[in-house]
């Protein structure tokens, strides 16, 4: 005697249809309208159209992939057959309003009163510091303990970035005229000028409004979702893109990064005093480059130490900002020399990832901590009151 398995319920499908995010929205396909139809034949063959964002979209393989496991997971289901479609321009109008949570006018949500994400701008006096490391491997220990993290490229110039996370020859899907940033393996997305230049060895040539609409543009049109902390990679200096930092997003937090010889912590004090001007909180000081530990010890001699570009510099930037700004700017780590790290950043996989037990790993954690434990302070911050003359 031989029993038929029974099917699968249309809210049984819809269920599972709704464990599936789209890879960039980071939303249920459900939710956003991208489930076109949904049939159950007779023998087990659920038939399945799903709606893409736009024409080819670049992660279609992803959905792909994703509904088939999600509906064949399902009893009594013998077969998926995906057929993907395209949203029609009043669908892609309807999914653009919902996003922007029916708001017309363009704005930065990080901006807003209400909002709970941390930014922290990640600066330098100047450039060849490691800036741009230490800030993609901040993001990747910090998704790493589960925040949703976004990284905004603003090294209009000096993009580097995307190579670091292996994504540079990626593009962002636009939406109408809303971008999705780029999401990569580790979960954190990451939206860049790189990545909207028509060839990646094109030269980015603009002046100081033209970079000031960049930066809103990424912060602004770009659809970044609920994050819990968004990092900026600032080019270095106390140029357009600073001040323009401090007037858009008045309560960013700083973390200086520096190396330790004099030639550096110089420039690093003026980039955190520029955050004071703007009225930015500086939260600390990251030492890169700190030390290189010597190749020839035994295991027993780890900590022998060669101060390949000197050592106190780290502090001295520390203590004079604390001075300066009359609130504490610790020094949140000291990054050792380490070929991992720098090969990650070639390779486009990040120490973090690459080598989680380096010991350079293991400091970018430990003030990735740091920062992740941190409160809200509003020492150094503008607060948005006006004086009256009323007693």
């Amino acid at each position: 005697m031989s029993t038929t398995q029974a099917l699968p319920t249309l809210d049984q499908v819809h269920a599972a249809l709704a464990t599936v995010n789209d890879p960039e929205i980071k939303r249920p396909i459900t939710d956003l309208g991208m489930v076109d139809t949904v049939a159950i034949e007779d023998d087990g063959v659920v038939k399945v159209r799903v709606l893409l964002t736009v024409a080819g979209c670049p992660l279609k393989d992803t959905i792909n992939r994703d509904v088939t496991a999600a509906v064949s997971g399902l009893a009594g289901v013998s077969r998926v057959d995906l057929d993907l479609g395209v949203m029609t321009s009043e669908q892609r109008g309807s999914l653009h309003e919902q996003l922007r949570g029916g708001q017309a006018q363009r704005e930065i949500p990080f901006a807003q009163a209400g909002s709970l994400t941390k930014v922290y701008a990640i600066a330098s006096g100047k450039g060849g510091v490691g800036k741009s490391s230490v800030t993609v491997n901040l993001a990747l220990a910090l998704a790493k303990a589960g925040r949703r993290v976004g990284i905004v490229d603003a090294d209009i110039y000096g993009h580097s970035v995307p190579a670091m996370l292996g994504v540079a020859d990626s593009r962002p899907t636009q939406v109408d005229d809303l971008i999705m940033p780029v999401p990569t393996a580790s979960g954190v997305s990451v939206i860049s000028i790189g990545m909207m230049k028509p060839r990646r060895d094109q030269v980015v040539a603009w002046r100081g409004p033209m970079l000031d609409r960049a930066l809103v543009q990424m912060l602004s049109d770009v659809y970044w979702g609920d994050l819990d902390v968004l990092l900026l990679d600032l080019p270095p200096g106390t140029g357009d893109i600073a001040i323009s930092l401090g007037q858009h997003l008045p309560g960013a937090e700083v973390v200086v990064v520096t190396t330790p010889q004099d030639a550096a912590t110089e420039v690093a004090e003026r980039a955190g005093t520029m955050a004071s001007m703007m009225h930015q909180r500086v939260v600390g000081v990251i030492e890169n480059m700190s030390y290189l530990p010597c190749p020839h010890c035994t295991p027993e001699g780890k900590e022998h130490r060669l101060d390949v570009f000197g050592t106190g510099g780290g502090d001295r930037v520390a203590a004079t900002l604390s001075q300066r700004f009359g609130y504490d700017v610790p020094v949140l780590g000291r990054i050792p020399l380490d070929i991992a790290l720098r090969e990650g950043g070639d390779d486009g996989k990040p120490v973090i990832e690459a080598d989680p037990t380096s010991l350079s790993a293991a400091v970018l954690t430990e003030i990735a901590e740091r920062l992740d434990g941190r409160g809200r302070g509003l020492a150094g911050m503008q607060l948005g009151l006006t004086p009256s003359n009323k007693f």
